[in-house]
């Protein structure tokens, strides 16, 4: 005959009660303290550094290390009320170490998090970045974070699900390839100083030139100059090349390299009369007044029995010389040519094109609008003054 069952058999255990009420009073207790020591803790990081304490508010980093409180609560007061080789204890101590492991992950991404933001403030920051360091990071304590999870929900040593994570590397490595390589790209462009927020790159194989506004773990945002946003992957900066225009900003120069173009039929000796004229020009007057005598001693000597009225006979100042003298002069004292760059004015090679002249120098001001405003400046007056030398620009 079966034994009818009593409602005793369904009664809950005798410190039921007790855990309800602990579980209670931490909930309370974390709700008292995260309203009073939280606004506390707030004001006095803002009386110190007002930088810091926004930082510390917008990662509510105080709010979530009192996250803690309610497991240190239970965790103390759970072996007072229930039997340490209970079920019930067993259960509930693994959930709450797991709510340790959760909350500290939590609190460990958020320091980190609150540390770029510091590092951010700094001028150093332009120089370096550590956005693809602390992201790594944030990813390794992540990991460890589930391994260890992992371990407590199945009563394992944590070394046990590292020891086993060496027969799934391979798998991994297929699955998570493009990750993998923008962990170590991000730490390489990091490390090597190779791009920083602000700098100005410019990426053909993608279509990115324009501003860097961030650098993350796997990936490099560029604003392009028409606005749009380009998203080049982290590894493509180590495995090709680019270019980063970072070195005009530091130098405070641009470099304008630009030719001009003549008639091969216009170039020609200069007369006694066109000397007389160009003399009239400011800048040009020491130019001429040291080439004539240094023309002349190097005549009397070189060639004093040839008759210097054929024109082969002894050196002569020439029209595309003279022109050449009086463009490296006005560069020397344009306002918005760097004096302390390189300043040339050679002539190329001619082509079927013309004879090319070539304007090298820097503009003081490496603003792209700053930049062309300079150099138009610079060419219009040069082309303009081309016809007082004798000379034809070239045109087809």
């Amino acid at each position: 005959m079966v034994n009818s069952l009593s409602f005793n058999d369904f009664s809950v255990p005798p410190y039921a009660a007790n855990v309800l009420i602990l579980f209670g009073a931490a909930v309370l207790l974390h709700l008292i303290a995260a309203h009073i020591f939280v606004p506390v803790l707030n004001a006095l990081t803002k009386k110190t550094t007002p930088q810091l304490n926004s930082i510390l508010v917008s990662r509510k980093f105080f709010s979530r290390v009192f996250l803690l409180l309610p497991a240190i609560i239970i965790s103390i007061g759970l072996p007072l009320i229930v039997v340490v080789s209970s079920d019930l204890f067993i259960v509930l101590t693994k959930f709450i170490n797991l709510y340790f492991v959760v909350v500290s992950i939590a609190i460990y991404t958020t320091m980190l998090s609150v540390i770029v933001d510091i590092y951010d403030l700094r001028e150093c920051s332009k120089r370096v970045s550590i956005t693809g360091i602390i992201q790594a990071l944030k990813v390794i304590g992540i990991l460890f974070g589930f391994i260890i999870a992992a371990s407590l929900l199945a009563g394992k040593s944590p070394v046990y699900y590292l020891s086993g994570l060496g027969a799934f590397t391979a798998i991994l490595l297929l699955i998570f390839r493009d990750s993998i390589l923008g962990l170590v790209a991000g730490i390489q462009v990091s490390t090597m100083d190779l791009v920083r927020k602000g700098d100005w790159i410019d990426i053909p194989r993608h279509g990115a030139d324009g501003d860097v506004i961030d650098i993350s773990l796997t990936t490099v945002k560029v604003r392009n100059w028409d606005k749009t946003i380009t998203a080049v992957p982290a590894y493509e900066l180590i495995s090709h090349s680019f270019k980063n225009w970072r070195g005009i900003r530091e130098c405070g120069g641009r470099r304008i390299k630009r030719s001009l173009r003549f008639d091969i039929n216009s170039i020609r000796f200069l007369n006694t009369e066109d000397i007389e004229y160009l003399s009239k020009i400011k800048c040009l007057r020491p130019y001429l007044e040291s080439k004539l005598k240094e023309i002349e001693c190097f005549n009397q000597e070189c060639f004093s029995q040839a008759d210097l009225s054929v024109l082969v006979n002894g050196r002569r100042l020439t029209n595309i010389g003279t022109f050449r003298a009086y463009c490296d002069a006005y560069l020397r004292s344009h306002p918005g040519i760097h004096r302390e760059l390189i300043i040339m004015v050679r002539l190329l090679d001619p082509t079927e094109f013309g004879v090319p002249l070539e304007i090298y120098a820097f503009t003081n001001d490496p603003a792209w609008k700053v930049y062309e405003s300079i150099q138009s400046d610079i060419f219009d007056h040069l082309l303009s003054i081309i016809p007082e030398f004798g000379l034809k620009a070239y045109q087809r």
